[in-house]
């Protein structure tokens, strides 16, 4: 698609969208701008309608096809913030939703985008199969398939971010932007530069685990990768689209890969620094300035936080894993005499040093455990760095000490 096109496409949708999503903040950060040396500002769609950025490319497709949308509905295939993007939108332009969602979709995820009006059709263990299911239906009854990413609609939508962008941070010098199939950055690229000119700098970040934009880039075309599992599961795809690949390759100019314990530290310092809750794909964009990408240089940065739906159980493990990274949380796994008051005299050891004991598992029986013996595993709360080698040594007089480490997620 020609980018001229899409940029006037881009700014139809930045007036359509008026009244109907949120224009959402965009803040400085002296935590993050400390962290990473650099002047950085956080494009806060977790604040967005339905919780993601993804609402403004669904609302601008159905609103574009609107006639046709009403008379035959509209499908899409997600089993996340495509999904309530897409039901949000038809409620409020009056248009039948069905979403496929796969099998092994958490039940909250579902009881949203049920939420919204949509029906909820659950079909396959996996995206791709939900994807086939979603494409049958449009194709027998004519509804409108509404794409997560590689549609022009979808794209100009997701631009408008970058015109919020570049209407509010005039000085700006590298704007980065999460990656999954690659339709938020596509659109917020085009209207960078159009706006702002080529100095400015567009990077994609995606997870190590989910590398489709930086092997389409080494390949020169978009390909299948193989993908691990990611905390930022909202960006994990097996490659970015057709169209999407081509935007990118004219309007991103550099890719950035992150580790998946970078992104949990984002997603622990979002929550602790900015009183953010942002799931792991809208923290990729700090996790990459957190792993020193552009540090140091006094840049004018906008990281673009793409969504904030992440579940009570990953936040949970997130915290505890910020926790134990920033040496305030540990685990000590010890074998004790089994005798009364063996475990007492370790947990007064702790207590004299104000460690605060979250969890205990003793195990007396176990088949790794020597005859006469108990073992313990203990998770604790630091109230300073640097204690937990003094506290271990004083436990080595009263136990034998197996094993000292962090939490991991």
């Amino acid at each position: 698609m020609d980018l001229s096109n899409l940029w006037e496409l881009i700014k139809k949708a930045n007036e359509v969208l008026e009244g109907f999503v949120h224009r959402t903040p965009i803040v400085s950060s002296l935590s993050f701008s400390r962290l990473s040396g650099n002047n950085v500002y956080l494009k806060l769609e977790n604040l967005q309608k339905t919780g993601a950025f993804k609402v403004r490319g669904a609302f601008f497709k159905i609103y574009s096809e609107l006639d046709r949308c009403r008379k035959y509905g509209v499908i899409a295939a997600s089993s996340g913030n495509h999904a309530q993007g897409v039901a949000y939108s038809a409620l409020e332009l009056g248009v039948r939703a069905t979403i496929v969602m796969p099998e092994t979709t958490p039940p909250y995820k579902v009881n949203a985008t049920r939420s919204y009006g949509a029906e909820v059709v659950l079909y396959g263990s996996i995206y791709d199969e939900a994807y086939e299911k979603a494409t049958d239906i449009a194709n027998s009854t004519g509804a409108v398939f509404v794409h997560p990413f590689d549609d022009p609609y979808i794209i100009a939508g997701q631009g408008t971010i970058g015109v919020e962008i570049a209407s509010n941070v005039r000085d700006i010098d590298v704007v980065l932007v999460p990656v999954g199939g690659g339709g938020l950055i596509s659109g917020v690229g085009v209207a960078i530069k159009r706006m702002l000119g080529s100095r400015v700098k567009v990077v994609a970040v995606e997870p190590k685990n989910s590398p489709k934009l930086y092997e389409a880039f080494r390949h020169g075309k978009p390909v299948q990768v193989q993908v691990q599992p990611s905390i930022a599961d909202g960006v994990v795809t097996k490659s970015v689209g057709e169209l999407t690949y081509k935007i990118m390759s004219e309007v991103v100019d550099d890719v950035v890969l992150v580790s998946e314990d970078s992104i949990a530290r984002a997603m622990f310092l979002l929550m602790e620094r900015s009183k953010l809750v942002v799931e792991g794909a809208g923290a990729l964009p700090v996790a990459a300035l957190l792993e020193g990408y552009i540090s140091g240089v006094g840049k004018n940065v906008v990281a673009v936080v793409s969504g904030g739906n992440a579940d009570l159980t990953t936040i949970y493990r997130v915290i505890l894993k910020g926790l134990s990274v920033d040496g305030r949380v540990a685990k000590l796994t010890l074998i004790l005499d089994d005798i009364p008051g063996a475990l007492y005299r370790v947990l007064e050891v702790l207590a004299k040093f104000r460690c605060n004991v979250l969890d205990v598992r003793h195990d007396r029986v176990g088949l790794e455990v020597p005859a006469g013996k108990a073992l313990v595993e203990i998770v604790f709360e630091i109230p300073e760095r640097g204690i937990l080698n003094t506290v271990e040594k004083e436990l080595l007089q009263r136990a034998t000490l197996i094993k000292s480490s962090s939490l991991t997620t």
